[in-house]
């Protein structure tokens, strides 16, 4: 062993073992191949008639239980449990439990319609995107109101002293 890999061996050493293995949680749900999706808001849809909550967002079905999160790119393969801070924001905002066995049209006792929320969020982003029309419009009122070339901001010609 040479002088250079001593130290690294000897870190090595003091890693901790827990470091250097993987977490593997996985479940299995069940779904069918290609299962019915409602779309709850932009960017989210919802297996419909599932008796757990299961979200297709972004190309990853995801599938909240209480003990975390879990992915998969295809309803049949495998879920594997991802840390919290690696799940959208989107999906996280959403209310735990209000979207199982959730259906388009609902029946007696089901939850059916748009997200709770969803409605105000929309007015909120209605909101910025005319307040940022009218920062736009002023912006264009500006430079076309502005003095002529060759003037200073108090409108003297600077070359004419």
């Amino acid at each position: 062993m040479n002088r250079s890999s001593l130290p690294l061996a000897i870190l090595l050493s003091l890693c901790p073992a827990s470091a250097w293995a993987q977490v593997g949680i996985h479940i299995e749900l069940g779904l069918p191949v290609a299962p019915p999706l409602v779309l709850i808001q932009p960017g989210i849809q919802v297996v419909e008639g599932f008796h757990e909550e299961v979200f297709f967002h972004r190309g990853w079905y995801w599938c909240r239980r209480p003990d975390g999160w879990y992915r998969a790119r295809s309803p049949r393969a495998r879920f594997v449990w991802v840390e919290r801070h690696r799940v959208p924001g989107p999906l996280v905002r959403v209310p735990m439990g209000h979207y199982r066995n959730w259906h388009r049209e609902g029946r007696p006792g089901e939850h059916r319609g748009v997200a709770p929320g969803h409605r105000e969020e929309r007015r909120h982003e209605r909101r910025e995107e005319r307040r940022e029309e009218r920062r736009d419009e002023r912006r264009r009122e500006y430079r076309e109101n502005r003095q002529p070339e060759g003037r200073d901001h108090h409108g003297h010609d600077p070359d004419r002293r």
